[in-house]
């Protein structure tokens, strides 16, 4: 697991960088004039309005995460049942010539792959046309 989250990182920290930099610096100012701390600034001010960057960030590493093959064969094994993700199942059929099943599996990779890049792009256009950028 622990290999799996450093080896997604750098899928978080794009959009992570991306949504903290659009806060505005003046909104961050307003709070610590009206005596907020800095970590009440960071929960109160920042955190909410880098939302859409939190949740791409959160979908695109878990999104990754799901079609990884190296990391978790090579740190994890492929113990049944334990640390058997779907690319390894995929990887399984192909050796043991049952192409047809790993071609089915493969589709509903994809197909959850799909759905979950469209649920991104479907949050974060609904909250951009809530909140139009000025």
């Amino acid at each position: 697991m622990v290999a799996s989250v450093l080896y997604s990182l750098p899928f978080a920290v794009q959009p992570l960088a991306a949504s903290f930099s659009r806060v505005d610096r003046k909104l961050l100012d307003a709070s610590a004039l009206l005596g907020a701390s800095r970590p009440r600034s960071f929960f109160r001010v920042i955190l909410p309005l880098s939302m859409p960057g939190l949740v791409t960030a959160l979908v695109l590493s878990f999104a990754h995460t799901l079609g990884e093959f190296g990391v978790v064969l090579m740190v994890g094994g492929n113990i049944p049942g334990v640390t058997r993700t779907i690319s390894i199942a995929i990887y399984d059929d192909v050796q043991a010539l049952a192409y047809t099943d790993a071609g089915w599996t493969a589709l509903v990779l994809l197909v959850v792959s799909f759905v979950v890049l469209s649920f991104v792009y479907a949050i974060n256009r609904r909250v951009w046309t809530l909140w139009p950028a000025k």
